[in-house]
């Protein structure tokens, strides 16, 4: 009886890792997910257009995921929770929704379809050392050595992947550089996630995660239409009720979003800080072999020494980490609040929605 005891009870932190590795599979791969879907509808045009527009994937993707988080979060999104709610926590709320909800997905989206997915997937990690500098200079937060040189050694990749790329039609000048637009709007949405991260860091302790993240998504998804259509004219939308539009959508939508979410939200609940962080961290190696599987796109020697750097500084952050663990112990509580769920969704970068 001893025995079964324990084997049932060695069950739930299994699975909780089980489950968190298939959400970092799903979640890798969404960038060349998007990315493929994209060249499927460039070959089935509707009235000269692409159906499967990267605008049209994130408008109808965003609202799977508004689907999915409203069934997930309901017992949150309650009158009693949203009046006690101040002035500050809807201001702090709204300003998230536009940094994180509708400016940075705009941003990588538009990026996808100027530079390759593994400049988006590098670029993108930029996001964990700025937010890190950001904490430390706005929040007074302090950081061990070890995640000073991670981030350092992140950063340096970063910017080895964006000055050693070869020259292209789509690129900008500044100060005697030669940019890729992609590359830069990438760098572009990374900085608006950070702000948004020290944004949530601040104010959002008080704040239930199912509220913050219905409200993001529903809110960004509405300033982004809204913006498309004044950017793109009133006929950009024009194929969202495509039945090949939507045959697709709801690959994406059930795969990405339904499927990896739910996934990932089994995982934290039978996981520990630590591993659900180091698990996470594998997302652009994960997202590297995705695109290579699913576009064939072969990483350039660029590529190659900024996502050398880039890991390098990822495993050197979670030293601190994994000592803690050992002296402390404090990494084995399992995640239970909402900060502890954003801590270890920030370093993983974009995941489709």
């Amino acid at each position: 009886m001893t025995t079964f005891k324990k084997r049932h009870r060695l069950v739930p932190r299994i699975s909780g890792q089980t489950y968190l590795w298939l959400a970092i599979l799903i979640f890798g791969a969404s960038s060349a997910v998007t990315r493929k879907l994209t060249e499927i509808g460039a070959q089935h045009f509707v009235g000269g257009r692409n159906p499967i527009s990267l605008c049209n994937v994130l408008f109808v993707g965003n609202l799977c995921a508004l689907i999915l988080m409203s069934l997930i979060y309901r017992k949150q999104w309650n009158k009693a929770i949203l009046q006690r709610l101040s002035k500050q926590d809807w201001i702090s709320l709204t300003a998230v929704a536009i940094l994180s909800g509708a400016l940075a997905p705009g941003l990588i989206f538009q990026a996808l379809a100027l530079t390759k997915v593994n400049n988006v997937i590098l670029i993108g990690r930029i996001e964990p050392p700025l937010t890190l500098v950001l904490s430390v200079w706005l929040l007074k937060e302090r950081i061990s050595i070890w995640d000073f040189m991670g981030a350092i050694a992140a950063f340096i990749g970063v910017t080895l992947t964006i000055v050693l790329q070869p020259l292209q039609k789509s690129m900008v000048s500044m100060g005697g550089l030669h940019l890729g637009l992609g590359e830069l709007l990438v760098a572009l949405g990374s900085v608006a996630v950070a702000i948004s991260t020290i944004i949530s860091k601040k104010y959002f302790s008080q704040i239930p995660l199912g509220v913050s993240s219905i409200f993001r998504t529903g809110l960004g998804t509405i300033i982004f239409f809204f913006t498309a259509l004044i950017l793109y004219g009133r006929d950009h939308f024009a194929d969202i009720f495509s039945p090949f539009l939507w045959k697709w959508m709801f690959l994406y939508g059930g795969l990405i979003v339904v499927i990896g979410q739910s996934f990932w939200n089994k995982g934290l609940q039978n996981s520990t800080v630590s591993k659900a962080s180091l698990i996470g961290s594998f997302t652009p190696i994960v997202g590297i072999i995705a695109a290579y599987l699913i576009l064939g796109e072969v990483p350039t020697m660029a590529q190659y020494i900024g996502a050398s750097l880039i890991v390098a500084g990822i495993f050197l952050s979670r030293i601190e980490k994994a000592s803690q663990k050992f002296h402390k112990k404090v990494a084995l509580s399992e995640i239970t609040s909402a900060q502890a769920e954003k801590e270890v969704e920030m370093g993983m970068g974009f995941k489709g929605i």
